[in-house]
């Protein structure tokens, strides 16, 4: 990619009997939101130290908007922004301290009040950051992330372990990077997370990237079809429905069958099939495929969504 802000070739990463990430390759855009998918242990993290240059590397090369994380890293950290999985600050530091400290680190002046106020946290200004609720503290390390004005910010588990109001409201943030133009790298094992905000997501497994695309496009790649829930009672054979046009597979869950179809021009024909056998419906309800079946698909083995 000619456009491309960073470029991991043979990332190799071990620790002692352990490997880490094993010939990991990525290409990311300019501009885009790209996700490293994945469930915990899956390499993400060390994926993203090693391209912000706090891990060495055993072998192979990253180049981050075209310079070397570990030879260039002063450089570096004047263009990128990284917000860690695990970050704390003093207890009794205040926020609007904690900002300012980060500001005369960096030697910038952005505005104190607009970075608050665009992260949310204008009116938790003279708040200790003991304080803070999780998603806060999230948010504020979003905003130190932010005062060197980077062309490429790194999120690691940005939302993990926040619920549902917090990880909208990081959600929003994310969104308002790529009206910045920023190019942003968001890992997450919330596949959900990955689905809606990024423009390109690769997945990991055991170190190694399995998958990259759009998600709409790994979905259609990996699981073309439909997947049809119908109420027929615990005492249905799954297997027989195997005989109506469309059907690729069938399972009982409770009381309901069901069934990966073939697309969804295929459920009509399979209720009204179902219909003249007799066979008395309960409930019906479709799903699309998600990134969570990709995951199934690519890694052969069922998605862990671990906290």
């Amino acid at each position: 990619m000619d456009n491309a802000v960073v470029q991991v070739r043979g990332l190799m990463k071990s620790y002692g009997n352990t490997m880490a990430l094993n010939d990991l390759n990525l290409e990311v855009e300019k501009g885009e939101i790209f996700g490293i998918v994945g469930p915990n242990g899956a390499g993400k993290t060390t994926t993203i130290d090693c391209m912000a240059g706090m891990r060495s590397l055993d072998s192979g090369s990253i180049r981050i908007l075209g310079l070397d994380p570990v030879r260039n890293g002063t450089e570096l950290k004047k263009r990128t922004g990284l917000q860690q999985q695990e970050s704390e600050l003093p207890d009794r530091l205040k926020v609007e301290e904690a900002v300012n400290l980060f500001k005369n680190l960096f030697g910038t002046s952005p505005s104190t009040e607009s970075l608050l106020d665009r992260v949310g946290l204008l009116s938790k200004r003279q708040s200790c950051f003991a304080a803070l609720s999780g998603g806060q503290k999230r948010r504020l390390f979003v905003a130190l992330a932010l005062v060197n004005d980077p062309e490429l910010i790194m999120l690691d588990e940005l939302t993990s372990g926040l619920d549902p109001r917090g990880r909208r409201k990081l959600w929003q943030l994310v969104e308002e990077f790529n009206s910045d133009e920023r190019t942003v790298i968001l890992s997450t094992h919330y596949m959900d997370e990955a689905e809606k905000l990024c423009d390109r997501v690769a997945i990991f497994n055991s170190g190694a990237v399995v998958a990259v695309d759009t998600p709409a496009a790994l979905i259609r790649k990996f699981c073309p079809g439909i997947r049809l829930r119908l109420g027929c009672g615990r005492a249905f054979d799954p297997a027989s429905a195997l005989s109506a046009g469309g059907v690729l597979k069938a399972a009982m869950d409770g009381e309901e069958c069901v069934m990966e179809l073939e697309s969804g021009d295929a459920v009509i024909p399979v209720i009204q099939e179902f219909s003249r056998r007799g066979i008395s419906l309960g409930n019906l309800k479709t799903e699309t495929p998600t990134l969570e079946d990709v995951f199934m698909v690519v890694t052969g083995k069922e998605y862990q969504d671990e906290a």
